[in-house]
């Protein structure tokens, strides 16, 4: 597991938050009061009574233009409403704007809140996504080394084509897979990328079982690995660090999230203050 755990501001940028150069603004405050990364959600839509949502890429270039040290990163992207070609064009972009910040977190996504799915035509099925985020992430892969792609699959096809300039960060971007926490999908997937962000977990025991079942699955288990969870503000992190935590972030309810609670919970300092040298993962 990496070691030195982190603390991240983790920020739906929903209704007043919902401005690419506010959140840029609030990942320089992150930066200036010391937390270690800014992660935003990559939503469509939510359910009422939010209204107004940012996009997560505009605000995530802005947010990596206003800092230098901070990592940054969708959290999580859900890569079936992604076409291929285009995640590996926007993540090796963002890379290099971050000088080698950014880390993609990928999941299924869902029509769980604000059926953005559906109403959107995309794949509903959950079996279908996921091998549609397996075969995006083959992808991702490949373009990533900057050789030629040359894939055909039973979802995306790509045919002798280099996607170049790279990733700052070589030899790719680190990528953390979610998941609800335990779930055999999420967990197998994420044994293979650099980190795993379970969803829900809410006790450290249950965090411990999922470290030590991840540690079984992954091929070389002493390997730097990061394990990503949400806390709400005021938990004290101690104890799932000490279940196997590498990263803290800020739990924020998105349907009442203002601008103060967030600068609030952003001046209030990390939840984590180990000091920690920045890393790939």
């Amino acid at each position: 597991m990496a070691t030195n755990p982190r603390s991240a501001l983790w920020v739906p940028l929903f209704d007043e938050l919902a401005d690419p150069l506010l959140a840029a603004r609030l990942a320089a405050e992150a930066e200036e009061a010391g937390w270690d990364g800014f992660f935003v959600w990559d939503r469509l839509t939510w359910s009422a009574p939010v209204t107004r949502v940012a996009d997560p890429w505009i605000s995530l270039a802005a947010a990596a233009a206003a800092t230098e040290s901070v990592r940054l990163g969708p959290m999580v992207t859900p890569v079936p409403r992604y076409r291929p070609a285009q995640l590996a064009r926007q993540t090796a972009a963002l890379d290099r704007l971050s000088e080698g910040r950014l880390t993609l977190g990928v999941g299924l996504g869902g029509d769980a809140y604000g059926a953005e799915f559906a109403r959107t035509g995309e794949q509903i099925e959950d079996r279908v996504r996921a091998a549609m985020l397996d075969e995006t992430m083959d992808i991702l892969m490949a373009a990533w080394s900057g050789q030629p792609v040359r894939h055909r699959g039973p979802h995306y096809v790509i045919d002798d084509l280099a996607f170049l300039p790279t990733p700052a960060q070589q030899p790719r971007v680190p990528v953390w897979a979610a998941g609800y926490a335990g779930l055999s999908g999420p967990l197998h997937r994420a044994a293979c990328v650099d980190g795993y962000f379970p969803v829900e977990v809410r006790h450290p025991d249950q965090l411990a079982e999922i470290e030590q079942r991840i540690r079984g699955l992954r091929p070389d288990p002493t390997a730097p690995f990061d394990i990503a969870i949400s806390l709400v503000p005021g938990v004290d992190p101690a104890a799932y660090v000490a279940a196997g935590a590498t990263w803290c972030m800020t739990e924020l309810e998105p349907e009442t999230i203002t601008l103060d609670q967030v600068r609030g919970v952003l001046r209030d300092g990390p939840t984590i203050t180990t000091p920690a040298e920045v890393t790939s993962s």
